[in-house]
């Protein structure tokens, strides 16, 4: 946290050089966070480009003492989403867009190629905010208070919504969300 916290003081004196530690520590991370989201490589790619491209002209703004820079920077990426499917509203409605597809060629048994449709019939079937809830918490690996700063709720309020998620997800399905994160 200190580490981050320097890099984002030294960009703000003007050393821009150092917005590249940033990046490389939080890429993969907004990346999957926006992919989750989206499902497509290419929308991702270029969500996370203007991300960090927003990020990095508005670091000035940044202020340590009203938050992490982490909780900043998923609100810059989860509003870049949330635009992005604003403009395309008129032909695709945010909560039919979740599927879990990837586009990779992994050897899968078949027993895990049920479990894993499981898993996708029963997420679908969470609301938008259960499922953002759900990737923040488990896929990034999130506290409830960083989630709170990037989702404009209270920490008390994304702790039951997270506990109520898991609680009424079967629990093979657990498993197989477990068993997802690490093959992802």
């Amino acid at each position: 946290m200190q580490e981050i916290n320097q890099l984002v003081k030294k960009c703000q004196e003007g050393n821009s050089q150092e917005f590249g530690g940033l990046y490389e520590m939080y890429f993969g991370k907004i990346y999957r966070f926006v992919y989750y989201k989206t499902m497509c490589k290419q929308i991702a790619e270029d969500l996370v480009s203007k991300t960090f491209l927003k990020a990095f002209e508005n670091i000035g703004q940044f202020n340590a003492d009203k938050g992490s820079f982490s909780a900043w920077i998923y609100r810059i990426a989860r509003n870049n989403v949330i635009d992005y499917y604003r403009v395309q509203k008129k032909d695709i409605d945010i909560s039919d867009i979740w599927d879990l597809k990837t586009h990779e060629n992994i050897e899968i048994d078949v027993e895990n190629q049920e479990k894993i449709y499981e898993l996708k019939e029963s997420i679908q079937e969470l609301t938008p905010k259960q499922r953002e809830i759900l990737i923040l918490r488990i896929w990034d690996n999130l506290s409830y208070s960083e989630i709170a700063e990037i989702t404009g709720k209270t920490e008390e309020n994304c702790r039951v919504i997270f506990s109520r998620t898991i609680r009424g997800l079967r629990k093979n399905v657990v498993v197989c969300l477990f068993a997802l994160s690490l093959t992802l």
